[in-house]
């Protein structure tokens, strides 16, 4: 049994990690932290999560003590309570970008802020880091259109098949995060499709980054706003490097191999594709498709839930390989549909 402590916890993805870790049998949860529901029982900020004697609560990060902290916090927040939780003696996983990128330099020319922590975490994204996840003190948990286009490119890049991919990614609302703004009111989504920052999003970097430690694969990024409250689609149109000669079987099979005993990869056969509705509220991904058109475009498939693949269940996972748990634990559980 692990002591568990939830930084930020009003949010979206932190309503997910108490849903998730309040079934997990290993785990108590010890703390909840939020500044602003201070004293607030946990089921008035989170409705569906009723029966518990749980409450938020206003801690400075030196008063926190257990096993493991998830920091479900904004981006820049994260670095200036990070150090002081590790003083701590916990291991923590952070869900924001602070800790993503193996160049700070990077991470401020695309999030904007100076970076003030020499920290190194790791990437938590288990299908390709599992041996470093082992022994991690910090983690950096993946975004959710990254670990998405990520796993939809990885077996491709690691065999060195891809010359380019270029990522088009639809989105849930609730990726956006619990706060409204103009952007994600009803009106402004319902019956509509809204590209945004279609050549600057932050996390193309990050895909970039882990996909590119394979090969010289180039990737692009454009993502979709669409009128859905969970789950990320993306289509990964990839062009093969010259020489090439592959077939949709022969791709399928590179797939299957590459992933071949991941817990949570759902690979579909051949003329398969990928719905929100098959992973909604689960930890597992899909990906298919695998067709290549007449000029040589392959086309791969991933599904997502954004929440929890995407965001608060892969941070369990991880937790799940740092504390020597059974991977699935607290996971094994299959979508939503319809």
């Amino acid at each position: 049994m692990v002591s568990v402590a939830i930084v930020g916890g009003s949010g979206y993805t932190g309503g997910e990690l108490i849903r998730l870790l309040s079934a997990h049998p290993e785990v108590e949860i010890v703390d909840i932290t939020s500044r602003q529901f201070e004293g607030t029982p946990v089921h008035k900020v989170h409705p569906h999560i009723r029966g518990t004697d749980l409450v938020f609560r206003n801690k400075k990060p030196s008063e926190l003590d257990a096993d493991i902290i998830f920091t479900a916090t904004p981006h820049g927040a994260s670095m200036k309570i990070v150090p002081d939780l590790l003083e701590t003696g916990a291991k923590v996983i952070d869900l924001s970008g602070d800790y993503r990128f193996n160049d700070i330099d990077v991470y401020e020319k695309w999030y904007g802020i100076e970076h003030t922590s020499d920290l190194k975490g790791v990437f938590g994204l288990p299908e390709i880091h599992r041996e470093e996840i082992k022994d991690a003190t910090l983690l950096a948990n993946p975004g959710c259109f990254v670990t998405g286009a990520i796993l939809s490119g990885y077996p491709l890049s690691k065999a060195k098949l891809a010359d380019r991919m270029i990522f088009d990614s639809k989105t849930g609302v609730s990726g956006a995060g619990v706060n409204p703004t103009t952007s994600t009111h009803y009106p402004n989504i319902g019956d509509n499709v809204n590209p945004y920052k279609v050549t600057q999003h932050r996390h193309m970097p990050e895909i970039q980054q882990e996909l590119g430690a394979f090969s010289d694969v180039k990737v692009s990024f454009t993502p979709h706003l669409v009128p859905v409250i969970r789950g990320i689609l993306t289509t990964n149109h990839c062009f093969l490097v010259d020489g090439a000669d592959v077939t949709s079987e022969e791709v399928l099979d590179i797939y299957k191999e590459t992933y071949k005993g991941e817990p949570f990869i759902q690979i579909l056969e051949d003329g398969e594709i990928p719905r929100l509705s098959s992973v909604r509220g689960s930890n597992y991904a899909q990906i298919g498709c695998f067709e290549i058109d007449e000029t040589g475009r392959l086309v791969i498939i991933s599904a997502i839930d954004n929440l929890v693949k995407g965001a608060s269940g892969q941070a369990i996972h991880n937790m799940n390989i740092m504390c020597g748990f059974d991977e699935k634990t607290g996971l094994d559980f299959f979508g939503m549909h319809p």
